[in-house]
């Protein structure tokens, strides 16, 4: 991942990691909670060598005596004679090796200074453990110093500073418990999405199938909430995104093979619920609306649709030409005001829709069919049946539609395999549904502007696809706008 890929991926999955952070926030508040308050007294001591001395030497060596000796010094802080003589003076209830965890000593670094602490939950007895153990401390090294000849000793112990009863507990930090808490849950948060950003195989963007997969992207479809109660693009005018988006595919239809021309395409997905009936609706209309012949034949013998979205009977259509009980101009329907467009319903849908697709009648019946108009074949998906494998054999060529956010690359890959296996051809993938809001979003363009003087002119070819020119020499502006 780049890191726009990453910021995407923290935008669609924010919910994930402010859950986290907070949960961590939570966690770090409850530790502070639960954790036993500690109190920390600390005491400082002078350490100098001893001015009756001859034998020190110079005060510089003195201070060079002293600084080598006050490191030893740490570690006799904590030693059994000093904690026991602790015991005994404050009478505590407690062993010297237990004294022995609740202090500690430090020696500032190129000082002769020792800084004695204590922690003990009572900040009184805090306190009185770091002045008591500074005094037996004290004690310890006039003897540990003291000449075997006699006399003063070597090092001389002095209080700096009383440890004095502290007014704010040294544990819990409870703004850093806080701190850390959240940190770590967003941490744990932004894992948990880059963890199910590798993890979910979904196609949700354009980048996605050019980044995966080798058929050209034709077109992307904007998801459009209405779509569902409207899903003709004749039903939301001529300016709108989702009619823009299936203008631009009728124009990319006539550039997939330049030397032969698509005239017959079938439309299909790799599972249910894509949007691949939608589609071919849809793209027939638009062909028409370009002034094309078409026909729309409904091949999904299982759960057809198209009748349902335009409105149609639905009652005869191509199963009964397949079984010869009608011929294909009684069962054929004229949609809309014009003739341009027309559609061939499923009819009765049949026991064995396999066998009557893949049969030699239905081969004849779409070349047939080719020769009169542009014929687009609304499939059954590809992964369910194999229904849209056939009729993609025997049409030439498929056209697939992929849900965003629907389909797993894995299924895309397989329903691909679906076609091409049997000998049939992929003239490209539409992406449909894709997000206008979000994170995605702003990887597709679905705003639209237009200028008013570069509308285009259509112009009807009856061998192939519509072409599409420019009303005047300079080519219409069609911007894409980031969500």
């Amino acid at each position: 991942m780049d890191l726009r890929e990453y910021l995407d991926m923290l935008r669609a999955r924010w919910r994930l990691v402010a859950v986290c952070a907070l949960l961590g926030l939570i966690a770090g508040a409850v530790a502070s909670m639960l954790t036993t308050p500690l109190y920390r007294a600390t005491t400082t001591l002078f350490v100098s060598a001893s001015d009756s001395q001859l034998n020190v030497g110079t005060a510089y060596t003195g201070s060079l005596f002293t600084q080598q000796r006050v490191k030893s010094y740490v570690d006799v802080v904590t030693s059994t004679p000093v904690t026991q003589a602790v015991v005994e003076d404050l009478d505590l209830s407690m062993t010297p090796e237990e004294l022995s965890g609740k202090i500690s000593a430090s020696n500032p670094l190129d000082t002769v200074l020792l800084q004695i602490s204590a922690t003990d939950p009572s900040p009184e007895l805090a306190a009185q453990i770091a002045n008591s153990t500074a005094t037996q401390f004290g004690q310890i090294v006039r003897q540990l110093e003291q000449p075997l000849e006699g006399g003063a000793p070597l090092v001389k112990v002095t209080p700096v500073q009383q440890a004095e009863v502290p007014g704010a507990p040294y544990v819990p930090r409870t703004k850093l418990n806080l701190l850390l808490g959240l940190l770590l849950g967003a941490a744990v948060g932004v894992g948990g999405a880059v963890l199910l950003e590798t993890l979910d195989t979904r196609i949700k963007s354009v980048e996605g199938l050019q980044k995966h997969f080798d058929a050209p992207v034709l077109a992307v479809i904007p998801d459009d909430p209405q779509a569902v109660r409207h899903p003709r693009v004749t039903d939301d005018g001529q300016r709108s995104p989702r009619a823009e988006a299936f203008r631009q595919l009728r124009t990319n239809l006539q550039f997939v093979d330049v030397d032969h021309r698509p005239r017959a395409l079938v439309v299909t997905s790799s599972i249910p619920r894509e949007g691949k009936t939608t589609t071919a609706v849809n793209l027939a209309l638009t062909i028409a609306q370009a002034g094309q012949p078409v026909i729309l034949l409904e091949g999904d013998l299982r759960r057809p649709r198209v009748a349902e979205y335009l409105g149609m009977e639905g009652a005869a259509g191509l199963t009964d030409v397949l079984v010869g009980r009608a011929d294909v101009d009684e069962v054929l329907q004229p949609w809309g005001n014009g003739d341009l467009l027309s559609v061939l319903p499923a009819g009765p849908l049949p026991p064995n829709p396999s066998e009557l697709l893949g049969s030699q009648t239905m081969a004849d019946l779409l070349h047939g069919l080719e020769q009169r108009a542009v014929l687009v074949i609304d499939a059954p998906p590809l992964l369910p049946v194999t229904d849209g494998a056939v009729l993609s054999r025997l049409a030439g060529g498929a056209l697939i539609v992929v849900g965003a956010g629907r389909v797993r690359r894995e299924q895309l890959r397989s329903a691909e395999e679906a076609v091409t296996g049997v000998g049939g051809r992929i003239y490209g993938l539409v992406l449909n549904g894709a997000p206008t809001k979000g994170p995605d979003a702003q990887r597709y363009g679905y705003g639209y502007t237009y200028a008013a003087h570069h509308d285009a002119v259509v112009e009807a070819d009856d061998d192939s696809l519509p072409q599409v020119r420019p009303a005047a020499s300079t080519p219409p502006r069609v911007s894409a706008k980031s969500s």
